[in-house]
């Protein structure tokens, strides 16, 4: 069997060969999970070129410690994977040092009736509108709505304050809120 065209259906099977470092078995892993943990990456890094680092880089990581991959059942090793990929970001921006605004106050979460404005967007728009809040902003965003973190954990994870992190969420909700206002 050739290693460089393997095509097994079963991922546990892909996952134990990758832990063999079958190049077959990684390529094919890559084949079925780049777009998505793309994606992810893009989510958090601005530039694409920062996102397709990322992701490499946690594809590497996550090859690398395949090993210490503990197999759950169907899903599990994309949601291992995703954690990677969502570090491999964190710890990219990190690197860059992204600002974060400083503020102790409490801020009332922004109210209203959205449903005509939702309706009017469809997911493609909203991505591209969470992509382009500032880095601080879209961090914490994205680790509080996708990957449900509290602000404790948000603050841990970027080594900021938790009402850093609440002021970063409320500041990306109202730019949402003002760039889906601007759409409809």
């Amino acid at each position: 069997m050739n290693s460089e065209q393997i095509h097994i259906a079963d991922e546990a099977t892909l996952v134990h060969l990758c832990t063999k470092n079958n190049a077959g078995a990684q390529k094919e892993l890559f084949t079925r999970h780049a777009g998505a943990m793309m994606l992810i990456c893009l989510r958090y890094l601005s530039r694409t070129t920062d996102a397709q680092e990322a992701m490499m880089d946690g594809f590497l990581n996550a090859f690398r410690g395949v090993s210490g991959f503990v197999w759950n059942g169907d899903g599990s090793f994309v949601a291992w994977l995703r954690a990677i990929m969502v570090n491999q970001c964190l710890m990219h921006l990190r690197k860059r040092r992204i600002d974060f605004l400083n503020h102790s106050s409490h801020h009332e979460e922004f109210a209203g009736n959205y449903e005509d404005a939702q309706e009017a967007l469809n997911m493609k728009d909203l991505l591209k509108m969470i992509h382009a809040l500032p880095d601080g902003c879209r961090t914490v965003f994205n680790l509080y709505v996708f990957e449900n973190m509290t602000h404790k954990e948000i603050g841990e994870a970027l080594n900021i304050s938790e009402s850093t992190s609440k002021t970063q969420l409320h500041r990306a909700r109202a730019l949402l809120k003002e760039k889906i206002m601007q759409t409809t």
